[in-house]
């Protein structure tokens, strides 16, 4: 059976475009965040071994913040890209 038959074709949408460092630095704060609530449970997620939990969420901070370093340079490339050149007369 082919499943292109049941596949409709269409024009795929443009990106979406928004706040996108806004949005990764606040998720970035929401796992930073979580991390300081859960610590000072260590002991009762150690006991029902869940201190994964806590981990996770130390590291979805930390990779927030690469997230935010990257969005950053992204943002400022695309904005160079789109700013008129200008050239010199000689």
């Amino acid at each position: 059976m082919h499943m292109t038959k049941w596949t409709p074709k269409h024009e795929a949408p443009e990106p979406l475009e928004g706040p996108v460092v806004a949005t990764i630095t606040g998720g970035t704060i929401v796992w930073f965040v979580l991390f300081l609530v859960q610590l000072p449970f260590y002991d009762w997620f150690d006991d029902h071994g869940h201190t994964w939990w806590l981990w996770t969420c130390l590291a979805g901070g930390g990779l927030g913040l690469i997230g935010i370093w990257y969005v950053r340079r992204r943002d400022a490339a695309i904005k160079r890209a789109a700013a008129p050149r200008v050239t010199v007369p000689e």
